[in-house]
């Protein structure tokens, strides 16, 4: 296949916001694709060479890109830089500058295939050494050499990491269905995604086999099964409606969750966007074989940052010194200890565990882990009874944590779900919201007065699962120290758009816009009817959405991809536990 035919397509995507279209489009894609190449297809519709847990980067550094596309184009260097500042997006600059060619540069040109293009952007992760971007560069420059401009726009934006197409997940797995299956069979192509976490492999074996073999993909130690996730309530009582009438409540601690995989051979470590942190704790990496009792195993549990001093958990921020280190890692180990807290068994010696009860998981673990000082088990109390519940509740506030997740005792795993058999329980008795928010940063403010130079304030959303789309929800401009202050462009510049991303609905207009990708905590007074955000539009209010009334940062969310961030459901339900609260107070 041609890679012009995916461009194609891929500027059809580009040019709607509607995740029908999307559809359509990608079906219309993948119904002219080859099974051969389908797998290659789908990553780079992704936006990526290999699923997010093989650890290789395309890695090219911004200079490298513009003096490729500068020596390919024919133009100088400070003709793209100027291109850059005046686009924002080194797509468009590589479409521009491709275009310029003169005919003569044209000659010579051979069309690009799917399989050259998968080809070069592979070799380019794998370059490695003191030469590494020196050849990373010259792949990069034989695919723009004969790219035509819109190709030449996809394959910058593939480099770069960042393909705009606003694709998600869940929209390749409705088009694979449509196009390969029925339509009605569309969760069983995503239930093989959420426990292999390959969506090209998926793909690749739905094209060439069909519906039973994709059936038959399964857990295996080392391949990272994609997270299950829990819902909220904002009462001991509401939750136990939902549990039967019992449940079992576990302490949910402010730490790292980790997915620990284990063989005779070794022991990797996975974050929940599958991330491998293995390198990043690898005192695990000895403490997990010398307690694990069995031969192989899929064990899930939170990395939490330890004072040593007194027992007690310290907060999430501490872990996040120990993440992305590549040099000082035993001065880290000493520095900021960690222990390793375990709640679930999805794989035991063979048997896959996901279909199995919440209680015979439990089981399963404490026969396979044999506690030690540092790895141990989660505190774990099962009760009907709200009273002992909340007894328990302010044990885990005084150790430290935050709070509870009551999980149904005849509860399967559900991965890649968020649900009502696991039910987050928090409060913050220093405010009348019942819990954090986590969201995601889509656009920023100009900084006045001391904040002059950085960003005043954040444009803030939460994720609408249904429209696939963020809806803003706040302005957050307090809990930043000097320090995070400062440490914000650096973080947000790599995101940096022209315009507003077009996952993005919002009715304020901000100084600078950013892809969703920067997930924070956000705490805040209480939630109010807003005409300004468009959170939960006209749901409470015609013309007004929901809204923060006084947020503040509490921490950096890294370990949460923008679509975990809180959807705009649960912000209603807050809401409306909050007006049935007032209701309450009032008529007492």
């Amino acid at each position: 296949m041609q890679y012009e035919e995916i461009v194609e397509i891929y500027d059809k995507i580009a040019r709607t916001t509607k995740r029908l279209e999307m559809t359509d489009h990608l079906v219309e894609l993948f119904s002219k694709v080859d099974p051969e190449e389908i797998d290659k297809v789908v990553y780079l519709t992704q936006g990526k060479v290999y699923p997010d847990f093989i650890p290789y980067e395309l890695g090219i550094a911004e200079r490298m890109v513009i003096k490729a596309i500068a020596s390919t184009s024919g133009l100088g260097d400070n003709e793209i830089e100027r291109l850059w500042k005046e686009k924002g997006d080194m797509g468009h600059v590589a479409e521009e500058a491709i275009g310029r060619k003169t005919q003569t540069t044209l000659m010579g040109m051979s069309e690009l295939s799917v399989e050259k293009v998968y080809e070069n952007l592979e070799k380019i992760t794998k370059a490695s050494g003191p030469n590494s971007q020196d050849i990373k560069m010259r792949y990069f420059s034989d695919l723009m050499h004969n790219a035509k401009p819109v190709e030449a726009k996809y394959i910058t934006r593939s480099v770069m990491g960042k393909m705009r197409l606003g694709v998600a997940d869940m929209t390749l797995i409705d088009a694979l269905a449509i196009t390969f299956a029925e339509k009605e069979q569309r969760d069983e192509i995503e239930r093989a995604y959420n426990v292999c976490s390959d969506l090209g492999m998926v793909a690749e074996t739905l094209a060439k086999e069909g519906l039973e073999e994709v059936r038959k993909i399964h857990l295996k130690v080392g391949v990272p099964i994609r997270a299950m996730l829990a819902e909220r309530l904002p009462t001991l009582e509401a939750i136990l409606e939902k549990t039967e009438g019992k449940a079992a409540f576990e302490f949910k601690y402010d730490g790292l969750r980790l997915q620990a995989h284990i063989n005779p051979d070794k022991v990797e470590l996975f974050s929940r966007r599958l991330e491998n942190m293995t390198d990043q704790f690898p005192e695990f990496k000895t403490e997990l074989k010398n307690v694990f009792q069995g031969k192989e195993a899929i064990i899930e549990g939170e990395c939490v940052p330890i004072d040593v001093n007194t027992g007690a958990f310290l907060p999430f921020q501490i872990v996040s010194h120990r993440r992305g280190r590549k040099y000082g890692l035993r001065e880290a180990q000493e520095d900021y200890p960690v222990h390793l807290v375990l709640f679930d068994c999805l794989y035991l010696d063979g048997e896959d565990l996901t279909n199995t009860p919440y209680k015979k998981r439990r089981e399963q673990l404490k026969k396979a882990i044999k506690p030690s000082e540092t790895v141990m088990f989660s505190e774990v109390l099962v009760t009907d009874d709200p009273d002992d519940a909340e007894r328990f509740f302010l044990q885990t506030i005084e150790d430290g944590s935050e709070g509870l997740i009551a999980k149904s005792l005849t509860s399967v795993y559900v991965a890649g779900s968020r649900g009502w058999n696991w039910i987050k329980y928090k409060k913050d008795y220093e405010s009348e919201m019942s819990d954090t928010v986590d969201l995601v940063v889509v656009g920023a403010f100009a900084g006045r007065g001391r904040r002059a130079g950085t960003y005043g304030a954040l444009l803030m959303a939460s994720y609408d699962e249904d429209e696939d789309r963020y809806k803003t929800f706040c302005k957050l401009g307090s809990g930043f120290d000097d320090e995070m202050l400062l440490d914000l462009p650096t973080r947000l510049d790599e995101h940096k758009l022209e315009k507003v991303h077009e996952k993005v609905d919002s009715k304020m207009k901000a100084d600078f816009w950013f892809e969703p990708a920067l997930v924070l905590e956000v705490l805040g007074a209480e939630i109010t009817i807003s005409p300004s955000h468009t959170a939960a539009l006209d749901q409470k209010r015609e013309g007004a959405g929901l809204a923060i009334r006084f947020p503040r940062f509490t921490k950096y969310r890294d370990d949460k991809a923008p679509t975990e961030a809180t959807t705009v459901k649960e912000l209603v339900s807050m809401y409306e536990s909050q007006l049935k609260k007032l209701d309450l107070q009032q008529r007492m």
